[in-house]
């Protein structure tokens, strides 16, 4: 089982006209966010696919996909880490937690971070101390910054949501909408679970926040209740 294996099929599946798309969806021009970056023109169900049959590939291998230039080959690389992860015993996931990190450079888009993050980093920190998720909020690096608040799903998941409201709080002068859009997606994740924690954030926070962000924390409630805190 081979990382070039595992090119050589998704080139066999990819399509320009797709490529050309993913192209200008994940914004690879110069000056934007995933400049340079080159895609085959694959989806992810067919990237999924393949990862499937390689799913016991060695960090060896993967690392080879994680050092490609093509984004499919990250992703899949990133998507036999979080199926290995699942099936691991404690030791291998932190082997796994470890690779991640010091791969983390692979990271490099949103979809990618939003994949992996919070099935190998949020899994792993849950029951362990945190502090990595703040190294990473003070990279200076988007990637990295958003890794940080969007491992915090699987917290969510598990009725934890300190963090992230901290994080949240953290990233109000953000530069970037996407780290806005990022906190908005788990602060509504937050409100699908305890919306009364989120009434409670919402109501100390909205002036200050990005109206992006309170666009995306507010999607689940009523239409009342988002016009009155649109309005204010």
């Amino acid at each position: 089982m081979t990382a070039q294996l595992i090119k050589n099929e998704l080139l066999s599946m990819g399509s320009p006209q797709k490529a050309e798309h993913a192209a200008y969806f994940f914004k690879t021009g110069k000056g934007q966010y995933g400049e340079g970056d080159r895609f085959i023109g694959c989806t992810v169900p067919e990237t999924r696919s393949i990862a499937k049959t390689y799913r016991n590939m060695s960090f060896d291998e993967i690392e080879k996909l994680l050092d490609d230039e093509m984004h499919e080959c990250r992703l899949c690389g990133l998507i036999l880490l979080v199926e290995q992860f699942k099936k691991a015993d404690a030791e291998k996931q932190k082997s796994i937690f470890d690779f991640y990190c010091d791969h983390i450079h692979a990271v490099n888009n949103w979809d990618l971070v939003d994949l992996s993050a919070p099935y190998i980093v949020g899994e792993w920190l849950f029951d362990k101390n945190r502090t990595v998720l703040y190294d990473l909020a003070a990279g200076r690096s988007l990637w990295k910054e958003r890794i940080s608040v969007v491992s915090t799903l699987a917290f969510i998941r598990k009725n934890d949501f300190a963090d992230t409201l901290q994080l949240s709080v953290q990233f109000f002068d953000h530069r970037h909408d996407l780290m806005h859009k990022a906190c908005g997606w788990m602060l509504r994740e937050v409100g699908k679970r305890n919306e009364s924690v989120l009434t409670e954030f919402l109501d100390q926070y909205y002036r200050q926040m990005p109206r992006t962000m309170l666009r995306y924390a507010i999607e689940r409630f009523s239409p009342e209740k988002r016009i009155e805190y649109m309005k204010r």
